[in-house]
């Protein structure tokens, strides 16, 4: 059983650096309360450390 990661956007990303919003996304997110459940991957924990502070990040049991 794999891990996937329950990433849900809590921060808008009015006034933050292009680089974080285009983080944003690539992880399918764009506004406040939007979730996403991605693969447990390095590339991934990678996009989430960049925008940690706008994100709210739960470990969940993958298939």
């Amino acid at each position: 059983m794999s891990l996937s990661l329950s990433i849900t956007q809590v921060r808008s990303a009015i006034g933050r650096h292009p680089s974080q919003r285009a983080t944003l996304r690539a992880l399918g997110l764009g506004r406040i309360g939007k979730s996403r459940t991605l693969p447990d991957r390095p590339e991934i924990r990678g996009m989430v450390f960049k925008v940690s502070h706008l994100v709210r990040v739960e470990e969940v049991a993958g298939q």
